[in-house]
């Protein structure tokens, strides 16, 4: 296809529908992103971005821009939820050393500035309120034209029902809360995870150290909202986390402003694409956070999407070939998310304690081993085809 020749509408001003953005305009398309808030302002908190998914950002030009205000992550660590380390994983080890700690307001900063400078137009406050295959796009002030039109509009997709029907999620028995808090001097360039009953808490260091990112998850036996807006009392969040250790109370005394989330299971979608209509990161294949690799699959759709439209002959080519390429990684990484999930939270004690000596060992006996479990997770570069 000719991409000077594509009129490209995005749905969406995150992570993904950003670098898709500026990966079309790139190669020649002219890209509206249409985003419903009326400014791209600082939401979320910290992300991780693993080498795969900084590949991406190299690739299209933006990776200098993320190390000048991510923090370089040294290790991921293990501990049980009093406090005792189980399992340090030293990410020296792995061959691409690109393991980066950012707060997602200063990503999307990057994305939108290098969208903007590709000659993306991006449309703030503009509500998608209907798409789908043809391509077919109507907001509130009427149909858009376009040729293509990508959904990167996350869990609540306007195009994902078009293309699959309806879908309905299921919770998973788990809330999750989030915070950033001051970080004490010295911390460690490290994530850590306490893993205790029922229960896990992940922090690790954002903006030169000054910020911790804090992600606790609890088993819980309802909830009725997937909003990431939703706001939590920090006291009872304190109180749900009692019987941590001297470390995570450290933590957990200095937020302030805490969100609370229902973590739901979404099916991969069945059809990714279809009539100029293509779907891309949790619109398509939402995942739990157990792996930490939500931003960076989005960032890796990103790129295989645009490259498919760039070399394949026509549309219908380019949208087999992307989910051909795209679906069997995905799914590795959502069920590898959800096996985290319980390793994360073993309440039978016995149980608990054979699975850290494990770890422990394997950690003293075979640590570039056991980093290289994760090589067909970070050591894939989709930039160069493999």
């Amino acid at each position: 296809m000719d991409m000077h020749a594509l009129r490209v509408a995005v749905i969406g001003g995150g992570i993904g529908g950003l670098a898709v953005a500026r990966a079309c305009a790139l190669r020649g398309a002219r890209v509206t992103v249409h985003e419903q808030a009326r400014a791209i302002t600082e939401v979320g908190a910290g992300l991780q971005v693993s080498p795969n998914g900084f590949a991406v950002l190299r690739a299209l030009g933006l990776g200098d821009a993320l190390r000048a205000v991510g923090q370089q992550s040294e290790s991921i660590a293990l501990h049980d939820y009093r406090g005792a380390r189980v399992l340090r994983l030293d990410l020296g080890l792995l061959e691409e050393r690109n393991y980066w700690f950012v707060h997602r307001a200063d990503l999307i900063d990057i994305l939108h500035r290098g969208a903007v400078e590709a000659g993306v137009e991006i449309r703030l406050g503009s509500q998608v309120n209907e798409a789908g295959p043809g391509p077919t796009l109507r907001t509130g002030t009427g149909m858009q034209e376009a040729d293509m039109v990508i959904g990167a509009d996350g869990l609540h997709s306007v195009l994902r029902p078009a293309l699959n029907g309806p879908a309905a999620p299921f919770f998973t028995g788990q809330v999750a809360w989030r915070a950033t808090v001051p970080a004490p001097g010295g911390a460690a360039a490290e994530a850590r995870v306490h893993m205790g009953p029922r229960r896990h808490l992940v922090s690790y260091p954002l903006r030169g150290g000054r910020t911790l990112n804090l992600v606790a998850v609890e088993e819980r036996a309802e909830w009725t909202t997937e909003s990431w807006s939703h706001e939590g009392d920090p006291d009872q969040l304190r109180a749900r986390f009692a019987d941590f250790g001297t470390e995570a109370q450290a933590m957990l005394a200095r937020v302030d402003v805490v969100h609370q989330w229902g973590l739901f299971r979404h099916p991969v979608a069945a059809l990714w694409g279809q009539g100029g209509a293509a779907l891309l990161g949790d619109a398509a294949h939402p995942t739990l956070p157990f792996m930490a690799q939500g931003a960076c699959m989005a960032l890796e759709d990103a790129w295989v999407l645009s490259e498919a439209l760039h070399t394949a002959p026509d549309m219908d080519a380019a949208l087999a070939a992307y989910q051909s390429r795209r679906e069997a990684r995905v799914r590795r990484v959502v069920a590898a998310a959800n096996g985290n999930a319980w390793k994360y939270h073993l309440s039978f004690v016995p149980l608990r304690l054979a699975a850290h000596t494990a770890m422990r060992l394997g950690g003293a006996l075979a640590p570039r081993r056991m980093m290289q479990q994760f090589d067909w997770l970070y050591g894939h570069d989709v930039t160069v085809g493999n």
